[in-house]
């Protein structure tokens, strides 16, 4: 059977995208090894270098926590509010790799969808895993929520790694107004919500009702189905290009589907004759709308506080109003706010299973035993199908513990194929309890590793690593 030029490229394609999950960084696992240190024995101020490290970041490694001794925990934070591209080089080299960070939607339209959401799958597990910037990746975790997009949606997927690029982890730490006009204008968001497909005459209300629902003021923030349905007329004409010769797969505003006509949103009349401007002028008001400042400042605050207070939600939404959307602003009084209360917040399967791999100082690279894992968790990354993300509360995860249980054996048993550990040289400067200490990164007198000891006596190195991580006690951060 002859192949035709594109068949032969996406075959190539699927071939090298296998390969690169199924253990295509050995080199990068065997430098990542030898250059990491074993762990120090635990200090009574790393209690609070830990609890901050698993709140603003994925959980200690050995690296981040000595970091963060170095700096302190304001200065630490205050410098991660200010992420640069600066990223460890084994890191560099995992992500070089991937072909995703370097294909625009367009180039990407041969390979097979699962290819591209295995590789945005892996990508994002490693940032989280390795990364020095943690509170930038917490980040993009709240904000791929926030903006969810089903990968398996139409072409979703192609346009996805460019919307994670420009949209998410470009405005991470920026202002809001600004990340929801870019999601606005994504492709990824604007095929997985068809608004492809709106014009004059049927507009689309799915973008419309889930920018004003989801995006901006909430379930409760004040619309009507009236509003939603004006805006979807706002919207009419966004689209994506598919012209010869021109950048496919880039957002595209045809006037000639525009409903040109005059519109009333939110009290606000939008006069006749407007185009591209009529759909920017609704995402700039519902982007500074107090209603937007309560649902951002809520969902922020569930994310990194727990369980918060009226007044401290009332806080962030005052700054978000008086910074018009300053993530880093906002983000400044949650993390005085989290070091008064010090509350706990449950693990999701992604924050388990990267705090266990960074606690481990693990080489992986993050392929396919790694994404199963996560996936029999029950948070398969990229592909939560309903716009409103994946569930942040307590009782959405509890159904999820055998498999975490399952992972915690493999990985203290180097189980995993393309992820190892090396528990001797990691615990080597410990002298008790070296593997309840490894995961938990506090001193062996804390109650939480004195409980943990008594009850698994006489352990094994391998055991215990695998009992603490499968622990009451590791499941929340």
């Amino acid at each position: 059977m002859k192949l035709t030029r594109r068949e032969a490229f996406a075959l190539a394609a699927g071939v090298a995208t296998a390969s690169s999950l199924t253990g295509c960084n050995p080199l990068a696992n065997r430098v990542y090894a030898l250059t990491s240190e074993p762990i120090t024995p635990p200090t009574a101020d790393d209690d609070l270098h830990v609890a901050v490290l698993n709140r603003f970041g994925f959980g200690p490694s050995t690296h981040s926590l000595a970091v963060i001794r170095d700096q302190g925990v304001d200065e630490w934070f205050n410098n991660q509010l200010n992420p640069d591209e600066s990223e460890p080089d084994h890191l560099k080299f995992r992500l070089e790799r991937l072909e995703i960070n370097h294909l625009g939607p367009w180039d990407l339209r041969d390979w097979p969808m699962e290819a591209i959401i295995a590789q945005l799958q892996q990508a994002t597990i490693l940032k989280a895993v390795y990364s020095d910037w943690q509170l930038r990746e917490r980040m993009a975790d709240f904000w791929s929520n926030h903006f969810n997009i089903f990968s398996k949606k139409g072409l979703a997927a192609y346009r996805r790694p460019h919307d994670d690029r420009e949209v998410i982890r470009k405005h991470a730490l920026g202002k809001f107004p600004e990340m929801l006009m870019a999601s606005a204008k994504s492709t990824a968001m604007l095929i997985y919500l068809d608004q492809q497909n709106s014009n004059a005459a049927h507009p689309n209300e799915n973008y419309a009702r889930e920018l004003l629902e989801l995006h901006s003021l909430g379930v409760d923030g004040g619309y009507t189905q009236a509003d939603v349905m004006e805006v979807a007329r706002c919207f009419t004409g966004w689209s994506e290009e598919r012209g010869f010769l021109k950048k496919k797969g880039a957002f595209l505003f045809r006037a000639d589907l525009h409903d040109s006509k005059e519109k009333k949103v939110l009290g606000e009349v939008i006069p006749a004759g407007g185009g591209v401007e009529d759909g920017e002028r609704v995402v700039s008001k519902v982007a500074r709308h107090p209603s937007t400042a309560k649902h951002i400042s809520r969902k922020l605050c569930t994310y990194f506080l727990g369980n918060p207070t009226e007044e401290i939600q009332k806080r962030v939404a005052s700054e978000f109003l008086a910074t018009e959307g300053d993530i880093p602003s906002m983000m400044k009084i949650i993390f005085e706010e989290f070091k008064a209360t010090r509350t706990k917040v449950v693990k999701r399967p992604l924050d388990f299973l990267v705090s266990s791999l960074r606690a481990l100082d693990a080489a992986t690279d993050a392929g396919d035993p790694i994404r199963k894992s996560l996936e029999a968790m029950g948070q398969p990354l990229n592909l939560w199908p309903m716009p409103d993300g994946f569930p942040v509360d307590i009782a959405a995860w509890t159904s999820s513990l055998l498999a975490r249980w399952n992972f915690a054996s493999q990985v203290a048993s180097n189980g995993l194929k393309g992820t190892s550990i090396d528990a001797n040289k990691l615990t080597g400067e410990l002298s008790s309890d070296k593997g309840l200490q490894a995961i938990f990164r506090i001193p062996n007198t804390a109650p939480t590793i004195q409980s943990l000891a008594s009850a698994t006596p006489k352990r094994e190195l391998t055991d215990q690593i695998a009992l603490a991580i499968a622990s009451p006690e590791f499941q929340w951060r």
